[in-house]
């Protein structure tokens, strides 16, 4: 683990708020950096690596694949963790504890229309 994963991990490992989190939890073919199951949350702490060679096309990837699974994906700076690891942990829960947005609304045809 990284130290802003270190430092993550010293803060939600004791299910803070009542919500519990794994690390390095694997789902598919990846290993989330964190994972809360109550809200199928899955934390992602992004360092300067992932900006570099074809890492952000991978991590493209992996988040669509991710989220067509239904998956909610957070990506946090590690520089953000770095700079305040208390404040981090806290949006991460925060973020966990609020309910997922309702999907979108696809308007169904009309009196059997097709859509162009």
């Amino acid at each position: 683990m990284s130290l802003p994963e270190v430092l993550l991990w010293q803060r939600l490992k004791g299910s803070p708020q009542g919500i519990a989190f794994r690390k390095q939890h694997p789902i598919g073919q990846y290993r989330a950096d964190f994972y809360c199951a109550a809200a199928k949350l899955v934390i992602e702490i992004d360092g300067a690596a992932h900006d570099m060679g074809d890492r952000p096309e991978r991590d493209a990837k992996r988040t669509v694949w991710l989220e067509e699974e239904g998956y909610r994906v957070l990506r946090v700076m590690g520089a953000d963790v770095l700079k305040d690891a208390d404040e981090a942990a806290q949006a991460i829960v925060s973020y966990a504890a609020a309910p997922p947005p309702p999907p979108s609304a696809v308007p169904l045809p009309v009196n059997g229309e097709d859509f162009a």
